[in-house]
């Protein structure tokens, strides 16, 4: 999937950003998603995670994800094993998103995989990726911004923006996010 080029589509002029493709199956997937997913009680993360993988997501053995989730594509989402997204998250993923096994993304987190080109006059869209490691926690109503790579076992702490990449096992908070303090897990 390939952003459309601003200076012939002029987005801030009504113009698309992807392909008229692109644009339907987004249509589809959030009919599908209302109709087969969205009011489904919280047991049902196995039917959840086939509506996900019927539309090219790439989801793991045991992943959970909420009803109430906002994805934009699942073609551009990839959740590992016993991955928790919870209720009312939004993987605004029109870059592609990759989630590590045993990651929860509390409910109300926002996770943005593009952003815009603030120097282009007909403001072009960039998708940037975003990977988060095995174990990590982003915590409820934390923002993560477009480019970031988050470190295995690392914690995003509650209503936390991150905006640049966070070190493995690193607890982020604040606005912007700095880093806090090493993650200590104790042996299971």
């Amino acid at each position: 999937m390939s952003v459309l080029d601003a200076n012939e589509t002029r987005p801030l002029e009504g113009g698309a950003s992807f392909s008229l493709a692109n644009r339907l199956t987004r249509v589809v997937w959030g009919l599908t998603w209302l109709l087969l997913a969205r009011f489904t009680p919280p047991p049902l993360h196995a039917w959840r995670r086939l509506v996900l993988k019927a539309f090219g997501a790439k989801v793991g053995r045991g992943a959970r994800v909420h009803a109430s989730v906002r994805i934009w594509l699942p073609a551009n989402l990839e959740l590992g094993d016993n991955t928790l997204v919870g209720p009312g998250a939004l993987l605004y993923n029109q870059g592609q998103i990759r989630v590590g096994a045993r990651t929860v993304i509390s409910q109300g987190a926002h996770i943005c995989a593009s952003t815009h080109d603030i120097h282009d006059p007909n403001f072009q869209l960039v998708v940037r990726p975003i990977t988060i490691g095995e174990h990590a926690w982003i915590a409820a109503e934390a923002f993560v911004g477009p480019g970031v790579t988050i470190g295995d076992r690392a914690v995003v702490g509650a209503r936390a923006a991150l905006f640049q990449d966070a070190e493995a096992d690193g607890v982020y908070s604040g606005n912007p996010a700095q880093f806090v303090k090493q993650r200590k897990l104790r042996p299971a």
